[in-house]
Formats: structure tokens, sequence, C-alpha cells
């Protein structure tokens, strides 16, 4: 549902529209009450009727709200509109951190300041259970004055304690093609393109592939397919951080290295260790 400047959704009024993603459309609105402005965003009306989506959505908002750390966007409200959910989150201004890379490597003083926050981020969601399951650059935003803020915990479930079953919603539900699993493939643990459950060492394991982008401006893990992605996620290694043109300390390349270890026990354990 496309919403006009000056649609009131109780105390909210939208402003502009800010972009679309695969859980929503997300607007610029003015909270009436406070006079300030927010993030809006709101479940198309053909996703509001599927219920996983529905679902998924509604745990994003009640997962992330549990949630109080600066280095994770803030929940304000939830409510529905015309039969669709929204949530309302602080308004940040900036870029992601997608848009900041653009096929270019950071300075390594840079990643390591935004991977400490990243990881502090990753630590708080972990020690409330909640583990993100699609950590990637397109859901990690770099504010104006350089703080990192964790986006869309729309993939994040409580972490399963150890025997649990299988998390089913790991895998393939009716939207999307038979046998494909959620999360998005050069950042994905082996263990989730296995199918699965997702823990924090999962996380770990995005949050490697993240830092070692942020070195060297490629993905860690990318092919032709995603096919082939996914099998060099079970079995390659990335190839060296450093060379004679742009070298990393040999300490950051084992952390980055001790990320990406195939099995998880061999991973860092905690993102607060990390």
């Amino acid at each position: 549902m496309a919403l006009t400047p000056g649609t009131k959704i109780g105390p909210y009024e939208i402003l502009s529209p800010l972009g679309a993603g695969g859980m929503g459309e997300v607007y610029r609105a003015k909270d009436t009450r406070l006079g300030r402005d927010v993030a809006l965003k709101i479940l198309p009306e053909s996703f509001a009727r599927d219920s996983d989506r529905l679902r998924r959505f509604e745990q994003e908002a009640r997962a992330v709200a549990t949630l109080n750390h600066a280095n994770i966007l803030a929940i304000h409200d939830i409510g529905q509109h015309d039969g669709s959910p929204f949530l309302v989150s602080e308004l940040l201004e900036g870029e992601s951190l997608r848009a900041l890379l653009d096929h270019r490597a950071l300075p390594q003083r840079k990643t390591i300041e935004y991977g400490v926050q990243i990881a502090y981020g990753l630590a708080a969601a972990h020690e409330k259970g909640i583990v993100h399951r699609d950590l990637k650059p397109e859901n990690i935003f770099v504010t104006k004055d350089g703080r990192i803020k964790i986006l869309d915990f729309g993939l994040a479930k409580l972490a399963q304690k150890a025997g649990a079953e299988l998390d089913e919603a790991t895998l393939a539900s009716s939207h999307t093609a038979a046998g494909m699993v959620m999360g998005t493939a050069s950042y994905m643990a082996p263990e989730q393109v296995r199918g699965e459950p997702a823990d924090p060492r999962s996380d770990i394991f995005a949050f490697g592939a993240v830092l070692y982008e942020m070195l060297s401006g490629v993905r860690a893990f990318r092919r032709d397919t995603t096919a082939e992605t996914m099998t060099a996620v079970l079995k390659d290694d990335p190839p060296e951080l450093s060379d004679p043109a742009h070298l990393v300390s040999p300490g950051l390349e084992r952390i980055v290295r001790r990320c990406l270890e195939k099995s998880p026990e061999q991973r860092f354990q905690s993102a607060r260790d990390l």
C-alpha cells in the first residue's frame, strides 16, 4: 500500500517515502505527540494476508523492542492501519554499509572501528537470546556521526536451546522457491546453507564475511549462481586478505579467519568473546 504525504496513521503523519524491501515499505513520518521525525514501516496489504510474513513482521517488532543498545535500531511503537501492521523506529541519517563499501575496501582503522560496534550490537542481542540470521552490509547502517546501527531483525528468532527440533523457519516457506533457505547466500553460515538451526555462532560467521569484505572490498564467498555460492560457503576458504598493495595486520586476519571457520565449534563462541 503506497501512502501519500499527509496520510495520518494514528498519531503519525506520513512525510515522504524512504524505501521498500522484502519486509515492507518505509516512510519518514512525524510523531505529532512528541514532535519528532521517525521511520514508519508498514506491510503491503498482500503481505498482511500472508500469515508467515505477518508472523515474521510481528516477530521482528517484539524481538527488537526487547533490545536497548546504541548499535541496534530502536523500535518505538507497533500498530495496525487498515489491517496492515506497522512498526515505528528511530529515524537514521547516513547510509548503509553496502553503499559505503561500493566495491572498495575500507581503511583498516575504520574497519576495526565499525567492527567493534557491530560486535557489541550482536553481543547485546545474543545475550537476550536473539539471533539475527541475516547479517550483511545492507542490514548495517552507518550514521553521519560514525555510529553503527544493526537493522532488520526480520529473520531474528529466539535462539533455540541445544537439542531443539530443526528450526522450520530456516527452510523454504510457500513464497520462496522449493529448497531455498532464508538469508543471503554470500553471508550464510554453512549450517544455514544445510538448513540447520542458526545460533549466535551463525551470526559470527556472517560478521566474519562482512569484516572480510570491509578489508578487501570483495565478498568472501561469491560465485555466478546462488547454488555455487552456497557450495563455496560449505567448502572453500576465501583468498588471503593481505597483498603488497593492501596490508592487513596478521592479528586482524586471524580474527576474520576464526569467524569464518566452517565448524561452529571452531569459531568464537560468543560475540562478547569476539
